[in-house]
């Protein structure tokens, strides 16, 4: 049974009280069916918008901000936060903006066509744009020594879906025995976990590159190797590291004991990325906790293992973000 409803009002007040439906379509007149406006009506009304982020590096200009306004806007997005920093004396423009849009009005590739002609609109030297919801994790492959603290930490934040990332394998110069609790986990979840032996004279580094290829980044938890200027060149990439401290303060092995023995009051820990020199790369994160003489060294030595797992998800986080921008070559600007 059909009946011809003229007008889409009287067509949903009839609906919403009676199982009819219909079909076709002649004269002007439309046979339609409830089931079609309920299905449309509630597929306009529950679709919910998609987060965006874009990073914006250039050289500062007049207009900026109100272009990537504009930009946003006549796409139907919806501008949520923007933060921008133009350091004092310099010719230079830092942005972090996050928005909300409908992918039916803007597809990614029309999206990804906006915001290059804005960025040769402004010559810039950095535009970065990612939408959570539609694009990859960010693939890592993390690197651990002897100490699990970091690398616990990094996996059962995985685990909980705080670490918008995909671990594609565990890479460590240490055994560990197959019913350690990290052995146990990562055969769980089928990461898989490398261990390449090494000697003063051979880092394996040929063979790390293999492992990494197709990663996007590398997280070093408390790995005790240095990274060679030839690897570092061969990889291209961001590596993050976690250091004990307050750099530059107590390089070298067993750090604790170093600041415990020379009794500071305030301990440290620092993520950076990797540059050739040692623990000199660009800061992403610090944090700080105060101690006194009422700390022994086990007391002290997990108050800077409990910073140094916060330092390093902090850091990664805020990378995977987009927060952490280059600054002067040896400074980061974290937005």
């Amino acid at each position: 049974m059909s009946f011809i409803i003229r007008g889409r009002r009287r067509a949903l007040e009839l609906l919403k009280s009676n199982s009819w439906s219909g079909f076709g379509r002649g004269g002007g007149e439309t046979f339609i069916s409830r089931s079609s406006i309920t299905t449309a009506t509630t597929t306009t009304t529950t679709r919910s918008p998609t987060h965006g982020i874009h990073v914006f590096h250039c050289p500062d200009d007049v207009g900026i901000v109100a272009k990537l306004s504009e930009c946003i806007a006549s796409r139907g997005g919806n501008i949520q936060s923007v933060d921008v920093y133009v350091p004092q004396k310099k010719h230079v423009f830092y942005a972090r903006s996050e928005f909300v849009f409908d992918p039916l009005r803007w597809p990614r590739a029309e999206m990804d066509e906006d915001f290059r002609k804005l960025s040769k609109l402004f010559h810039a030297v950095k535009s970065v744009l990612r939408v959570p919801d539609l694009d990859p994790k960010y693939k890592i492959a993390v690197f651990a020594s002897k100490q699990d603290h970091c690398l616990v930490d990094l996996l059962h934040a995985w685990q909980d879906g705080r670490l918008p990332v995909e671990i594609t394998c565990v890479i460590s110069n240490h055994e560990r025995g197959p019913n350690t609790h990290v052995s146990r986990f990562l055969q769980r979840h089928g990461i898989p976990y490398h261990v390449l032996h090494m000697t003063k004279g051979n880092k394996r580094e040929g063979e790390i590159l293999k492992l990494v290829e197709n990663t996007d980044f590398l997280v070093l938890a408390r790995y005790m190797q240095i990274l060679s200027g030839k690897f570092l060149e061969s990889y291209g990439k961001d590596i993050i590291n976690i250091h004990h401290g307050l750099l530059p303060s107590f390089k070298g092995g067993n750090p604790s004991k170093q600041a415990f023995d020379s009794g500071v009051k305030l301990i440290g820990a620092t993520s950076h990325f990797v540059t050739e020199e040692l623990d000199s790369g660009a800061i992403i994160e610090q944090m700080v906790e105060r101690v006194s003489h009422r700390d022994n060294l086990l007391s002290f030595v997990q108050k800077s293992e409990n910073l140094e797992k916060q330092c390093l998800s902090k850091a990664i986080k805020s990378y995977c973000e987009l927060r952490v921008l280059p600054y002067e070559g040896t400074k980061t600007v974290v937005l």
